[in-house]
């Protein structure tokens, strides 16, 4: 999830699919020659240095310089040098952001995962029944175009009696998308989430969240930079009474989760479908040299009343279907008939997977970037 690209270089979430930045690009296509073991001690340092968790990120470290000086990666190159590197790191701890990118070029044959899938943010906005709005999102972009059509989708539908968020297919993202939607639905100053980053990465590079009117900077854990997120009503209150339903995938993942956990722990929206990714942890790409690039989480995201985050769990649904019933259950909810509920469902099937894939996936180097989270 991309928290928000607010840094240089931005922090960024997507549901364990990380986001290349322009800039990283340039670095890469004109990277040097650099031995297996330093790209291996680089990505042990920054591991060490900013992962969320201090202990995790010194074991993480502890891991790949034994793998240094075993010898394990210096005969390794490209794509093997990433996956061994990738799956050392994990057998320590899975975390579903942490990634390593080889260089272009560098990916063996076989099945591959897009770094962010070509995925247009907003679909099929609009009145899906007579009072009831419906809209999916892909994406929260950085990107002002999408978040002005979000503002007007709300403004558009201030007088539906329901509204469906569909994050079936939300792959991540940050909360510019969030920042026009909460204000609508919530008739006080409500907390949502706590947001919490290494200190190391706050200090010298800013906060994801630095720039951002709905967050609050709070005092919280030794070595974090803490903030809360935070909705202020506007001056229109024809939503504050709607019904609000949310529809999850195990695709729905890094930001999505960020949605669905806001609006589930304050009680102003009901989740129906699946226990979204676990895709927790935020952080950014960083360069490991040779053209190598490594996702770092660096802060997560949790419920405050809690403390609970989602990472490798999920956020759960209040109603549990399988994804592809989860509209028709919400329409009936609302009172359409089953058949009208199953037309409009296969009316507004998505267009990208609700289903993650399974099997092993590598990261091709050639992968598109976007400005968005996690």
């Amino acid at each position: 999830m991309n928290l928000s690209c607010r840094l240089a270089p931005a922090l960024l979430l997507a549901a364990g699919l990380s986001v290349v930045l322009p800039a990283v690009h340039a670095a890469e296509d004109a990277a040097p020659a650099v031995k297996s073991d330093a790209v291996a001690e680089a990505y042990a340092a920054l591991l060490e240095r900013d992962y969320v968790y201090p202990e995790i990120g010194r074991r993480y470290a502890a891991a790949i310089r034994a793998g240094i000086a075993a010898g394990r990666y210096a005969p390794l190159a490209g794509d093997a040098l990433a996956t061994a590197l990738e799956g050392d790191a994990q057998a320590v701890s899975p975390d579903g952001h942490l990634r390593v990118r080889p260089p272009a070029g560098a990916v063996a044959p076989g099945p591959v995962r897009r770094m962010m899938p070509d995925l247009v943010a907003i679909e099929q906005p609009g009145w899906i029944a007579p009072g009831i709005a419906f809209v999916r999102f892909n994406l929260f972009p950085d990107d002002a175009a999408v978040t002005a059509a979000a503002a007007k989708f709300m403004a558009d539908h201030a007088d539906a009696r329901a509204v469906i968020f569909d994050i079936r297919t939300h792959r991540g993202g940050g909360i510019d998308q969030m920042d026009v939607i909460f204000p609508w639905l919530f008739d006080k100053p409500t907390r949502l989430v706590t947001m919490a980053t290494r200190a190391s990465v706050a200090e010298t590079r800013g906060s994801p969240m630095d720039g951002a009117a709905s967050m609050r900077p709070v005092a919280g854990a030794a070595g974090m930079a803490t903030r809360e997120h935070w909705a202020t009503p506007n001056a229109d209150a024809r939503l504050r009474d709607a019904k609000v339903y949310v529809l999850t995938s195990s695709v729905t993942g890094s930001a999505a989760e960020h949605f669905a956990l806001a609006m589930q722990h304050t009680r102003r929206a009901t989740l129906v479908g699946a226990a979204t990714a676990g895709a927790n942890h935020f952080g950014g790409m960083e360069d490991l040299g040779g053209g190598f690039l490594a996702f770092i989480p660096v802060g997560r995201t949790y419920d405050p009343a809690t403390g609970k985050d989602w990472e490798g769990g999920g956020v759960a649904p209040d109603i549990a279907v399988a994804p592809a019933d989860a509209l028709v259950r919400v329409l009936t909810d609302l009172g359409i008939g089953a058949d009208d509920a199953k037309r409009l469902s296969d009316a507004h099937v998505p267009s990208a997977p609700m289903e993650r894939r399974r099997g092993p996936q590598r990261v091709p180097a050639a992968a598109g970037s976007t400005s968005p989270g996690g």
